[in-house]
């Protein structure tokens, strides 16, 4: 029995089945996080740049006296976040455009643009649901003066 004991004990078949099988789903989250983390930045600067296009239009209709209302460019907003290069789900995004409630620019008009994207996540398996990111930016027009 002990003979038994002692070929069981040295018998090595199958021991990288074991240790994948404990180090496996490990490295298979740690590579599903970095994944994720990677799709976040994706989805965060995708949110900036719809800000910045935001502000851009805005800008440039108010210089030719085409005055905008805010729930115009939400509408935007909304409509150019969903479209390539941006790509984002319209279901989990949001844009509001406020206008701001004390003006710091004197002559200027300031809106505050909250655009809010929630990622999807597939570390569910974890525990980690879709995670929430917010991007918010002031925009200031100024109506053009006569000539």
């Amino acid at each position: 029995m002990r003979a038994i004991l002692n070929q069981i004990r040295r018998h090595e078949d199958g021991s990288v089945m074991v240790e994948f099988a404990l180090l496996g789903p490990i490295l298979l989250t740690m590579f599903l996080g970095v994944l994720h983390f990677g799709i976040g930045m994706q989805n965060y600067n995708a949110l900036r740049s719809v800000s910045g296009d935001v502000a851009r239009y805005a800008v440039v209709n108010y210089q030719k006296n085409t005055r905008l209302t805010t729930s115009q460019l939400s509408d935007f907003a909304n409509g150019l976040a969903t479209r390539p290069p941006y790509g984002l789900i319209r279901s989990r995004f949001l844009a509001t455009m406020q206008t701001a409630p004390t003006q710091r620019v004197a002559g200027a008009t300031e809106y505050t643009l909250t655009l809010t994207y929630n990622i999807p996540s597939f570390l569910g398996i974890i525990g980690i649901d879709e995670i929430p990111i917010t991007f918010t930016r002031p925009i200031f027009v100024v109506a053009p003066t006569a000539a």
